[in-house]
């Protein structure tokens, strides 16, 4: 999946296993730019009686790089807090809740986002949370909360407990001053991958007739779509996010351009004390997961390497650079299905076009009329030019369908990331970079799909067309475990 359990250590971590990262321009607000990090992945509806929720320990951070650097320069930081209104019950609630103040809802949890400009050499954008002072490793850094306090929904636990869930979910969507719009609470995953094909050595059931190990072709199957994960979202002017402090309109500029990606943290020091059964965390935080491009981590770094990539910091990524320039399932590929890739079984140069792609940007002259390129510094973030507009026709492969609006401009929350990725990986995107080269007709056709699924797939009620976009999460008296 794009980030769910793709490391050894985070998969144990779920609280704090970024799984999925979003960048737009909002559709509804084109003068803003949305961005959204999911955590606990592959929540199962049915989840009682400890329902799925952030962790108080844990600080989460999306941040923004305006100039090029891998570094951030402005981070939204979020922290949480649980509360209970009766310690002596099991019960998460103890009748419907209906609203976000309802005395039946028993298990609460409150939240406070913090906006941070400056890097921070420690934990890029969070120095404030170490020590409070704006000042840290001799980098000045301008905090400023911009909200405490802000509810989360509940969980959907079911028809009895949580009656007309939409509108709760969407009372929790705050607006704060300056036009800023988050919200932080259970949503139904919007990423969709046919999970139990694809690590099956690769297996596509469409064309799996052509697998090494054949067997008839089938349709997909869409192994998320009965699955919930937790949401951060804020909305945010573009104004404030670009280098120029405006909204720029030529997407040829490259002041039009940002990089972003999410993180999240642990203190260095936790002590359990048995006996009084009592926790306690200090010391500066260090990051444990992050995330910018789909299945960067997932499936382009090398087992060995995967816990060290989710500790170290995008201006380093120069150190897995090697892993996108020669990647694995590139080579894989004509292995695991004999005579369907001859020419991506011989091209043995480095792959120019996915390091653009993931590390990059993509230059001016590369795609007519379009370019998200932030410097030669390697770094993965998704890499949104907001001067191009959201598609009034969006198509689910994004730039390789001609709309620019989508991935790997950013990424939309209904943007097919696998099948894009895929089709790259397999040597459609390398013609960019080398017009002599013609890629395998079957990399052209890869799909998770069969065109006949496409009404159904990513699924019905899926997304919404308004803030936070991920829809309602699926209650679990009405959906069967998965």
């Amino acid at each position: 999946m794009s980030s769910h359990r793709e490391a050894p250590e985070i998969s144990k971590d779920p609280a704090a296993d970024n799984a999925d990262v979003y960048a737009f321009v909002s559709p509804d607000r084109p003068d803003t730019v949305t961005m959204i990090s999911n955590f606990v992945p592959l929540q199962d509806p049915p989840g009682g009686p400890n329902f799925f929720e952030f962790g108080d320990d844990v600080l989460y951070s999306i941040h923004i790089d305006n100039d090029g650097d891998g570094k951030p320069n402005i981070s939204y930081v979020f922290r949480f807090v649980t509360r209970l209104r009766d310690e002596n019950t099991f019960l998460y609630n103890t009748g419907p809740i209906t609203s976000l103040g309802s005395p039946n809802w028993n298990k609460r949890q409150f939240y406070s986002v913090t906006r941070v400009e400056g890097h921070d050499t420690t934990l890029y954008g969070t120095g404030a949370h170490t020590n409070g002072s704006g000042k840290h490793h001799h980098h000045e850094l301008k905090v400023r909360e911009l909200g405490h306090g802000l509810a989360c929904p509940p969980c959907n636990i079911g028809p009895r407990s949580t009656p007309n869930y939409p509108e709760l979910g969407q009372a929790a969507a705050h607006s704060l001053s300056g036009g800023v719009r988050v919200f932080a609470g259970q949503r139904l995953d919007g990423f969709y991958v046919d999970l139990g094909a694809i690590f099956d050595l690769a297996d596509l059931r469409p064309f799996q007739n052509l697998h090494l190990i054949p067997s008839a072709a089938a349709p997909g199957v869409d192994a998320t779509k009965t699955l919930n994960i937790h949401s951060i979202a804020i909305q945010v002017p573009i104004s404030d996010l670009t280098r120029t402090h405006s909204r720029p309109s030529n997407p040829g500029s490259s002041s039009a351009v940002i990089g972003v990606w999410s993180g999240a943290s642990r203190r260095k020091v936790r002590m359990i004390d048995k006996a009084n059964d009592e926790r306690a965390e200090s010391g500066p935080w260090v990051q444990v997961s992050r995330l910018g491009n789909p299945l960067f981590n997932e499936v382009v770094v090398p087992l060995g390497k995967k816990d060290k990539w989710n500790a170290s910091y995008p201006a380093g990524d120069a150190a897995f650079e090697k892993y996108v320039e020669h990647p694995e399932l590139a080579r894989l590929l004509p292995v695991l299905y004999p005579g369907v890739f001859p020419h991506l079984a011989g091209l043995s140069a480095a792959r120019a076009d996915l390091v653009a792609i993931l590390l990059t940007g993509l230059p001016p002259g590369i795609v007519p009329g379009f370019q998200n390129y932030t410097g030669k510094m390697p770094a993965d973030q998704l890499r949104l030019n907001v001067a191009i507009p959201p598609s009034a026709t969006p198509n689910r492969f994004g730039l390789l369908g001609g709309d620019a609006a989508g991935f790997p401009n950013g990424r939309r929350v209904s943007d097919d990331v696998v099948a894009i990725e895929l089709r790259a990986i397999a040597g459609v995107t390398y013609p960019l970079v080398n017009k002599g080269y013609t890629p395998d007709a079957a990399a052209g056709l890869i799909e998770q799909w069969q065109p006949s699924q496409y009404a159904t797939v990513p699924g019905p009620n899926r997304y919404q067309a308004n803030f936070p976009y991920l829809a309602p999460p699926l209650d679990g008296y009405d959906t069967p475990s998965s």
